[in-house]
């Protein structure tokens, strides 16, 4: 799978909320701020599972039609890759 330039950033964004984090607690920030800006990370993390998933999965399927293979198990695949990742 070729990774575009949107995932980059999309992890990039992650990475800078991580950053943040880290200087909240280095500053002793109020627990529930830190617990709100993770919730927040998470939340980013699971979207950009989500794209990731999604676009492979279109890629697979334009592939297994074009060569006239099933395209059942991929989808249970994404699927089952998706539920694991919860």
């Amino acid at each position: 799978m070729v990774y575009d330039k949107k995932i980059e950033n999309r992890l990039k964004r992650i990475e800078g909320q991580i950053r943040g984090i880290m200087h909240m607690m280095e500053e002793g920030k109020d627990c529930r701020d830190v617990v709100m800006q993770l919730s927040a990370v998470r939340s980013a993390v699971d979207r950009t599972m989500g794209v990731i998933v999604s676009t492979n999965l279109e890629q697979c399927i334009r592939e297994n039609i074009e060569t006239g293979e099933e395209t059942d198990s991929i989808v249970k695949e994404a699927v089952e890759l998706l539920v694991k990742s919860r």
